[in-house]
């Protein structure tokens, strides 16, 4: 499905991939693969590879990869930059198993065909979400840049 009126934007601004490059509190959204109804849920491997690309990835056991397999329409949510923004697309398993990833993950990739300001009127968010880390950090941190790498790949 594409976005037909000319007035979405169907690629991402440059602030918004930067917002997508950092360490974003990231929702998203697939339809379930068996009962057919909206899921959210936080990711936090996202890079936006490109204005009109996103990659990302999870773990390859997920309900996500399900789910992207038996409909590939997806919505990313990500808050900053004073508002909500909801990025649609159309998403495809690019690896069932990243090369390079000590994990079994899947590089995912969409396709943005609608660019959406989801915050209601009259308000702007004035503090982005943050998160920690509760696990080991060095571990952590070794983990995301092996899956950043192979993401970009």
């Amino acid at each position: 499905m594409m976005v037909k009126d000319q007035s979405i934007p169907t690629v991402l601004t440059s602030e918004q991939m930067e917002l997508l490059n950092k360490e974003s509190l990231v929702l998203l959204s697939t339809v379930d693969a068996d009962t057919n109804t909206p899921g959210i849920s936080a990711i936090s491997w996202v890079k936006a590879f490109s204005e009109s690309k996103i990659r990302f990835s999870v773990t390859n056991s997920s309900r996500i990869v399900t789910n992207i397999k038996a409909n590939p329409r997806v919505t990313l949510c990500i808050i900053g930059l004073g508002t909500v923004h909801s990025i649609v697309g159309t998403s495809s398993i690019l690896e069932e198993k990243m090369d390079g990833v000590a994990m079994p993950l899947s590089k995912i990739e969409v396709d943005v065909t609608g660019v959406f300001d989801s915050m209601f009127w009259g308000a702007k968010i004035t503090q982005d979400p943050t998160f920690e880390k509760t696990y080991d950090l060095q571990k952590a941190k070794a983990l995301d840049d092996s899956v950043f790498t192979a993401l970009l790949k």
